[in-house]
């Protein structure tokens, strides 16, 4: 295909989830996506009611997973010829669509959102207005890029693109930046303890503070080991903090 057609699809990707529906999901979508293919390649009239057909069919994955799979769908669409069985097409989107959300949405929802915004909150509780976009320079890139370059290998790929994602080992990253975004949980609890906010560390040195936040990040390595979810471990802190700052306003409202 053109490098023009291919970027219009490419941009398609981006609005896959304005259409979801509980029907069929991202169906919709998806379909939208394709339609470039058959005004490019100038099917007749029953052939493109073939592919739009196929892909109207329940589709739902991870959004920032989905260029790559539509990259490689629209190579093997643009690669079948007249005629030939289209099973093969519909069994690797059935068949990839179930691992990319699960890949997907553990590394993003589960391990990068939760990162960016901690650190965007700690900046926040600092004063600092660059906290939005500091959230969205962590965030956007990341998935901006595995969208494009995921999009791109998928159709360099056809029903090969997989490795592309392989290649990229999400679930690896997830792993590191969880734990990045421990870190800058007790970095940040220290900084609010060593200010003061806290009564958990009023009137300590900040070697006690520090020592206080090593032992938690210990904690967590130990509950992880256990296997203990390290997203629970992050919600959870949350709510302990959520729960002792409710201590301190009633403390202030008394």
């Amino acid at each position: 295909m053109k490098r023009g057609s291919l970027l219009k699809i490419f941009w398609r990707t981006f609005f896959i989830h304005a259409t979801l529906n509980f029907r069929r999901m991202q169906n919709l979508g998806f379909a939208y996506a394709m339609i470039s293919l058959l005004k490019e390649r100038k099917m007749p009239d029953k052939e493109a009611e073939g592919v739009l057909v196929r892909h109207l069919q329940r589709f739902n994955t991870n959004p920032y997973l989905a260029p790559p799979l539509v990259g490689s769908i629209l190579k093997m669409e643009e690669d079948r010829r007249e005629g030939e069985d289209p099973a093969p097409i519909v069994a690797v989107k059935q068949s990839l669509m179930g691992p990319y959300a699960a890949i997907g949405d553990a590394f993003f929802w589960g391990a990068l959102r939760p990162c960016a915004g901690i650190c965007s909150a700690g900046l926040a509780w600092m004063g600092s207005a660059f906290a939005p976009l500091a959230f969205l320079l962590i965030y956007s890139p990341a998935h901006s890029l595995v969208r494009w370059r995921g999009f791109f290998e998928g159709y360099r790929g056809g029903k090969q693109g997989i490795e592309c994602i392989r290649r990229m080992d999400l679930p690896g990253i997830s792993d590191r930046v969880r734990w990045l975004a421990l870190a800058a949980l007790c970095a940040v609890g220290l900084w609010i303890s060593r200010a003061g906010y806290q009564g958990v560390a009023a009137g300590a040195c900040g070697f006690a503070a520090a020592a206080a936040m090593l032992a938690m990040i210990l904690l967590c390595w130990w509950l992880m080991k256990r296997g203990v979810s390290q997203i629970y471990l992050l919600y959870g802190a949350a709510a302990l903090a959520m729960i002792y700052s409710t201590k301190d306003l009633w403390l202030c409202w008394k």
